[in-house]
């Protein structure tokens, strides 16, 4: 699942391609693609001009004259801008034509991505993004320690809580707890105040690390064919060998998830 570097790098591409370009045409190919109306989808946003692309945590929020819609890629979603004259494949599942002859559309081969009109002034306070916590860069410690300092689940679990921090996924989760030594099963009640300080920082250290090389590209993540360079700096997640003491990596499931940890590295303590 694209998590908050993948999807920023998409932001980023499309923005370079797409900005300024005039709506004339909206395909639906399957409409369980769009929540809601499809034909309120259409007829609100053909004829707009898409001004500028947000992002909310893993949500991509496409800001156009009047409305705005946004878009979560979930397992394998991904945006291909194409010449109008290319056939459609079929994973294919929603494509906007442009007055310039170019098309973007939205593939996804499991069909679990959404897209969903908003209000282009308020999309932040409404649902779904309202639910969201904040994303790292903008998390307030004492918050964030309120919310898992009496919790029985496993950090590894709360940092997949995007109602906690949003935009942390399996990746980065299994990332964030080997940079900090702590085992995955760790309760959150385990963590002082000083600890959850140090999860924020090495969060928006490793999500940052990961936005400037492109994301990680591990099955079939790209932005418009780019794809991401971080799995060059995986230390933990799908590793054999810890990179500290050559031992073996652990995976186990955490609560349902995949979970990659050292167990000399990442000791349990109490």
């Amino acid at each position: 699942m694209p998590e908050l570097p993948e999807v920023e790098t998409v932001r980023r591409t499309l923005k370079n391609f797409i900005i300024g370009k005039k709506i004339t045409e909206i395909r639906i190919h399957y409409d369980k693609i769009v929540s809601g109306n499809t034909d309120t989808f259409v007829t609100a946003l053909t004829g707009q001009t898409i001004r500028d692309i947000d992002r909310v945590g893993k949500y991509l929020v496409f800001i156009l004259d009047q409305d705005a819609f946004i878009s979560h890629l979930r397992m394998e979603g991904k945006y291909n801008i194409v010449d109008a004259s290319k056939p459609l494949n079929k994973h294919e599942h929603l494509t906007f034509v442009f007055s310039d002859g170019t098309e973007l559309r939205y593939q996804d081969t499991r069909k679990f991505g959404r897209l969903e009109l908003v209000n282009k002034v308020t999309y932040r306070h409404d649902l779904p993004l309202c639910k969201l916590g904040p994303e790292p860069w903008d998390a307030d410690p004492n918050a964030i320690y309120a919310k898992i300092h009496k919790s029985n689940l496993p950090i590894k679990t709360l940092l997949l809580d995007q109602t906690i921090m949003t935009g942390i996924g399996n990746i980065y989760a299994n990332e964030i707890c080997f940079t900090m030594k702590i085992d995955p099963t760790t309760p959150g009640k385990r963590l002082s105040k000083k600890r959850v300080v140090e999860l924020i920082a090495v969060s928006k250290e490793i999500l940052a690390q990961a936005i400037a090389q492109g994301g990680t590209t591990i099955h079939s993540f790209d932005a418009n064919g780019i794809t991401g360079l971080f799995q060059m700096q995986l230390q933990v997640h799908t590793q054999k060998i810890c990179q500290i003491c050559n031992g073996p990596i652990t995976k186990e499931m955490v609560r349902g998830r995949g979970t990659y940890y050292c167990s000399t590295c990442q000791k349990k303590k109490g």
